[in-house]
């Protein structure tokens, strides 16, 4: 999976926890929901139970639910739980400091990103699972 991915794909974990309603539910069921293999879900439900968003049970009827009710939980807090800190690449961006444009980019870029960075966590906290949930529910009818 790359790192691109394992955002969105915590928030379809998520949302499936949501879904299911209370209920628990195994890696294996996840996996098909998100058509992925049970291993790399089972790796991203490590990371949302350390952040306390999702809760586990082994053995029998065990499974993975919800830590907090849907409205409790923004994508910010998903999107924390399962992304490193962003660097946008600046950590192995090495210009030539001699070089007129090459002594300011690198500046010029940390201050555009950090302030990009801001926004998108900004959007990220207005929005929570239920409001995902919500827009779910019409279009997920019938057996849970």
């Amino acid at each position: 999976m790359t790192g691109n991915s394992r955002f969105a794909v915590s928030v379809h974990v998520i949302a499936y926890l949501a879904y299911k309603a209370g209920a628990p539910v195994t890696s294996a069921e996840i996996a098909a929901s998100v058509d992925t293999n049970p291993v790399v879900i089972r790796r991203l439900l490590s990371a949302l139970v350390k952040a306390r968003l999702v809760t586990g049970h082994k053995g029998v009827g065990g499974g993975f639910g919800m830590a907090s009710a849907p409205a409790n939980i923004t994508l910010l807090d998903i999107y924390r739980a399962v992304e490193p800190q962003p660097d946008h690449g600046l950590e192995r961006f090495s210009p030539n400091h001699k070089c007129p444009v090459g002594a300011r980019i690198e500046i010029i870029l940390r201050t555009a990103f950090f302030k990009a960075q801001t926004s998108m966590e900004a959007e990220l906290a207005r929005i929570s699972l239920e409001d995902v949930h919500r827009q779910i529910k019409p279009v997920c009818t019938g057996k849970r």
